[in-house]
């Protein structure tokens, strides 16, 4: 594809998902993948969101490292690498491929339209059940590719800061995301087109990690978890629009 099409589509894509990533924590695959897939074909679209997310959580780490809950993120990585395994048996089933993505992007707007309504109830006080929610994290991962979720509202039943919030998923992401993305390297993923596409994308990157940073350190803790509750509803919805294009297709 040609550098200037690179320019015109990807770096607005990779711009605003970085942006939200930055701002509330999670978010950039769920906007970008989607976007790109259709423009830039899912050869690309994928390993170069993979590389472009251990990006985002390393520089976000290489300042706030300190904010991460290292006991959380610990629990809910170990106990992921367990779920993938599982979700890759689905992945290979498929049988229930749509239905399960219907039930997960459902389940989602409810609880978050329930958070936003009932903000105090069904509070996590430690990391009790953190194994639970890396377990399901995995499942997804391995099956869908969408282990953010389940961790996003892990953290949100946490409550913790903005701050905390932001640093500690980049703590989770930057492990699983780098297996990932090594991954897609050993599968020969990473060809010239898709190097370069990230190098020019770097720099946009880079000025939407600081812009990202600076609003979600102005966001007070009791907005930000609304925040975050927001963009669950609309990730939800993006769900519910794949699934709905993916059974119409099967169907056609």
């Amino acid at each position: 594809m040609e550098i200037g099409l690179i320019q015109i589509v990807t770096l607005p894509i990779i711009f605003v998902s970085t942006f939200t990533r930055s701002t509330v924590g999670f978010g950039d695959a769920m906007i970008a993948m989607p976007l790109l897939t259709m423009t830039v074909g899912i050869d690309v679209a994928t390993p170069l969101v993979g590389l472009v997310a251990v990006t985002i959580s390393m520089t976000i780490l290489t300042k706030q490292w300190r904010k991460v809950q290292f006991k959380s993120v610990s629990m809910l990585v170990i106990s992921t690498l367990l779920g993938i395994p599982i979700g890759i048996v689905f992945l290979k089933e498929r049988a229930y491929d749509d239905m399960m993505k219907l039930i997960l992007a459902i389940v989602i707007i409810v609880f978050s339209f329930y958070k936003l309504l009932k903000p105090k109830l069904f509070v996590l006080e430690n990391d009790r059940f953190a194994c639970i929610f890396g377990l399901f994290a995995g499942i997804l991962g391995g099956a869908y590719n969408t282990n953010g979720p389940p961790v996003v509202v892990y953290g949100s039943l946490r409550r913790w800061g903005s701050v905390r919030f932001r640093a500690t998923l980049q703590g989770y992401f930057l492990p699983t995301g780098a297996m990932i993305a090594l991954g897609h390297g050993a599968g020969g993923l990473w060809t010239q087109h898709v190097l370069a596409s990230y190098f020019t994308c770097l720099p946009v990157v880079f000025v939407a990690i600081v812009l990202g940073g600076r609003i979600n350190a102005k966001i007070p803790d009791g907005r930000f978890d609304n925040c975050v509750h927001v963009c669950l509803i609309i990730i939800g919805i993006i769900l519910l629009i794949n699934t709905g294009m993916s059974l119409r297709m099967d169907m056609q």
